[in-house]
């Protein structure tokens, strides 16, 4: 059988005539040359543009843009039917122009233009397209909505920083691709769309099949999948993986986004951080700079007691400070309150020079973030050129008090201290996110706290593998999903105490976002059937298929999934999201441009067995 292939693709595979077309953006294309390559070494050349108009000046300059600039084309006012079409065209109306390369007169070169040194004098211009008037400017200094941008994404998409954004997400895709097939030996396998629920995690869009009450779920990330690939042998197995989470409102998130999804066989922790490590640092574009390993690492409870947060901004200082022990003898009511209780703390920050630049509305924007947020009070002390505290609270305060307070933060005259009492839980997430508020407020006060040009990447370990479910006393869930597998020293503990088990669970930081996360996996069925059946109450029938795999030898395996929209967003310092991702959903989650969701009719539902219950109209209040 091999034999009759190999000799049907040779009988059809005919050699093309070799092609003298160039290699690069004007390979087989009409153009000669992009609109944003030429320089004063292309004077005298003949080229052929085409393009976009960006400007008309002075009824004698057109400025030509494509996805690789801008360049200025010269019409000659001795030509009348090249100034007939100059006076007919309008900006983004779609041109085609010939003519020749020459350096511009002295004096008039554009220094803020890379093509600034040249010009083209056009021989004959063609107008391929004629553009009608636009809801908005395709100029970067123009603002527009959020809403009208995604109204009119392709206009939008026109604009120079997505374009880069765009073509930087497909240099870092391809590189990505590079360094695991080439070098790593993995296997780029796509995994199916359609797919069933998975018990845990976000919740799941559910698409309707022509069998009645039977519904297809879009899966919330490849995970059974790729174990399920690791089962198989495939040993190493990544893809570029299209995933759905119907999260509702939520800012700056998407209902589809993508991640790069790695799974391999016989690994340990340590080996998949190496290779996400290798990973970034081969496809990490120059001009970012370099990327040096290995990444910190911290554990979950060092993260927690340092920066009140499991995904930590490291870049600028301002840790949490445990000032428990100065107030173990306090007379003050709330404060030996706190202590009293299970887990109960007294936490400070310090914000340098906080006292200093802080404005009444700034402190109560903190207070309010606390009672809001949190439902606790917080206590704002500054300190005084003389080194007393300015507080309600300091007539409170014994010297002592005050001595210890300021030798634990190591605050100085000008800096601010936040103070809360809680129990542990509360009192670390609650300064954590201050502790960025106040990073957001020092900045705006201009002081340079977090370099946007530094990339700064943590890893996160040894999280907990269960937590209680929140509102269900008594009650469990994963913390990060249900197949995470336990660390080795706390393995007996499943069956006893599995609040205190450890997971194999490592996330990765950049900046303060969530980049990527992953485990190691359970790869025995027992194990995986106790942790479902036992801890979690999951109906194990909806994963027999994953157990039935798992008994069948599967291999140790772990990996990792890379939030790839993220990443490439704080590469390039975007606002959002939706700033690197060509057609995105608005954070309610709808396509503004083509208006879906869309209405389906009653005749359309009916093979898949559907009506829709209508919620009972609004009657206005009177």
């Amino acid at each position: 059988m091999k034999t009759i292939l190999k000799k049907c693709y040779l009988s059809t595979n005919h050699k093309r005539p070799a092609s003298s077309s160039p290699m690069g953006p004007c390979s087989v294309s009409l153009r000669s040359h992009t609109c944003g390559e030429l320089r004063p070494e292309h004077a005298g050349e003949k080229v052929a543009l085409y393009g976009w108009v960006q400007y008309l000046r002075q009824d004698l300059f057109v400025i030509l843009r494509d996805y690789s600039g801008l360049t200025q084309v010269l019409i000659s006012q001795d030509d009348g039917s090249l100034k007939e079409k100059l006076g007919e065209l309008t900006v983004e109306s779609v041109i085609k122009v010939t003519g020749t390369v020459r350096r511009r007169p002295e004096g008039q070169e554009n220094t803020n233009m890379p093509t600034g040194d040249i010009e083209v004098l056009a021989e004959n211009l063609e107008v391929l397209n004629t553009c009608r008037k636009l809801p908005f400017e395709i100029k970067d200094f123009v603002k527009k909505s959020e809403a009208l941008r995604m109204q009119y994404r392709y206009l939008d998409l026109r604009s120079t920083h997505m374009q880069q954004n765009l073509r930087l997400r497909s240099q870092l895709s391809m590189r990505m691709r590079e360094y695991l097939c080439h070098q790593h030996g993995f296997v780029d396998v796509e995994t199916p769309t359609l797919f069933k629920r998975t018990p845990g995690g976000a919740k799941e869009f559910l698409v309707p099949s022509r069998e009645p009450g039977r519904f297809y779920s879009l899966p919330q990330s490849p995970q059974q999948f790729k174990q399920l690939l690791m089962v198989a042998g495939v040993d190493r197995y990544f893809q570029f993986a299209r995933c759905y989470r119907d999260e509702g409102s939520k800012p700056d998130r998407q209902p589809e986004f993508t991640q790069v999804d790695i799974e391999m066989s016989f690994v340990e922790q340590a080996g998949v951080m190496a290779l996400v490590e290798g990973l970034l640092r081969y496809s990490w574009p120059p001009e970012l700079g370099g990327l040096s390993q290995p990444f910190p690492c911290i554990t979950y409870s060092e993260a927690m007691r340092d920066y009140g947060s499991d995904k930590p901004d490291t870049r600028f200082h301002m840790k949490l400070v445990d000032i428990s022990e100065v107030f173990v003898n306090t007379k003050i009511e709330f404060l030996k309150s706190a202590l009293g209780q299970s887990e109960g703390s007294i936490q400070a920050i310090c914000v340098p020079d906080g006292g200093r630049l802080f404005k009444s509305k700034d402190l109560e924007a903190l207070k309010e973030t606390a009672r809001s947020v949190f439902g606790q009070e917080l206590s704002v002390l500054a300190v005084r050129p003389e080194g007393t505290l300015k507080s309600p609270l300091s007539k409170h305060l014994s010297p002592s008090d005050t001595e210890g307070l300021l030798g634990e933060t190591g605050a100085r005259p000008g800096d601010l201290l936040l103070v809360s009492a809680c129990s542990l839980h509360i009192v670390r997430p609650l300064l954590g996110k201050l502790r960025l508020q106040c990073a957001e407020l020092l900045e705006a006060r201009g002081v340079a706290l977090r370099d946007p040009t530094a990339f700064h990447f943590l890893w996160v370990v040894d999280f907990p593998l269960f937590l209680p479910k929140e509102g269900e006393p008594g009650s469990l869930e994963s913390a990060h999903h249900p197949f995470t597998a336990p660390v080795a020293q706390d393995a007996h503990l499943v069956y006893t105490e599995p609040l205190q088990v450890r997971g194999q669970h490592y996330d990765l930081v950049l900046n303060g976002c969530e980049v990527g996360g992953g485990s190691i996996r359970i790869h025995k069925a027992a194990e995986q059937l106790h942790v479902l059946k036992n801890i979690l109450k999951e109906d194990v029938s909806v994963l027999s298929h994953l157990l039935e795999a798992l008994d069948s030898g599967a291999p140790p395996h772990g990996g990792i999934a890379l939030g790839l929209d993220r990443l490439i967003s704080l590469m390039v310092g975007a606002p959002s999201i939706r700033d690197v991702i060509a057609f995105p959903k608005s954070f309610r989650g709808h396509d503004l441009m083509s208006q879906a969701p869309d209405y389906v009719s009653e005749e359309d539902l009916k093979p898949y067995h559907i009506s829709v219950t209508w919620p009972p109209a609004k009657t206005e209040e009177k």
